[in-house]
């Protein structure tokens, strides 16, 4: 187990279905339920950050390991719901929950992935060069422009969180991502997973070529 050397703290949390949050991607939400209204009016006049986890639908369990996330918007509506956009910080792990009500509160430790003297360059292109593929064939199957951010991450940690937060459908395997403590095996991960899909992609592209033919 890797921690930061950073003291355990406490945090506010918000389990949230099948949302998986990454460092340094962006999260909006509305806040519309009482309690999680408290648990806004407080961390504003506070630190502004709370502890996003998933929950898995099927069985209600909460996963244990989650992100930090930092408020840097934030808009009041009538009836004082609010919409606010938040940002992932650090990652988390749930040692124990402090309180359940008004809303839940963590005893939280500070995860990062193990040091390595691997070059991870090679696989970060790798993953990057993927990524491209599959941007393409989708552009190209469905006729529609899509294209990658101009400020796509290149260092590898930060693009494996990069491909990890836009991935969609898949919550369990993005929970498995971030509860990776190793970032080659992050990547070497999402490279099995871009391989399959432009692979689908491909065979879908070539088809839909052949019948057009």
């Amino acid at each position: 187990m890797a921690t930061s050397s950073i003291a355990v703290r406490e945090l506010p949390l918000f389990p949230l279905p099948e949302v998986v949050l990454f460092p340094g991607r962006p999260l909006p939400l509305h806040i519309f339920e009482f309690r999680y209204r408290i648990m806004m009016n407080t961390i504003l006049e506070e630190d502004r950050r709370f502890g996003v986890l998933m929950v898995d639908p099927a069985t209600g369990e909460i996963a244990k390991v989650g992100s930090c996330a930092e408020v840097v918007r934030c808009q009041r509506l009538p009836d004082d719901r609010l919409k606010i956009l938040t940002i992932g910080q650090q990652r988390f792990r749930v040692l124990e929950y402090v309180r359940e009500k008004p809303y839940r509160v963590g005893l939280v430790e500070w995860i990062e992935d193990v040091p390595t003297t691997q070059e991870l360059r090679p696989l970060a292109k790798e993953v990057d060069r993927l990524l491209r593929d599959v941007v393409h064939l989708s552009a190209k199957l469905t006729a529609q422009k899509i294209e990658l951010p101009d400020d796509l991450p290149s260092l590898p940690l930060e693009l494996s969180y990069w491909v990890a937060g836009n991935l969609y459908g898949v919550a369990g395997e993005q929970q498995a991502l971030l509860e990776m403590l190793d970032t080659v095996s992050r990547l070497q991960r999402e490279s099995e997973i871009l391989t399959s899909t432009r692979n689908h992609l491909a065979a879908r592209t070539a088809l839909k070529d052949a019948l057009n033919q």
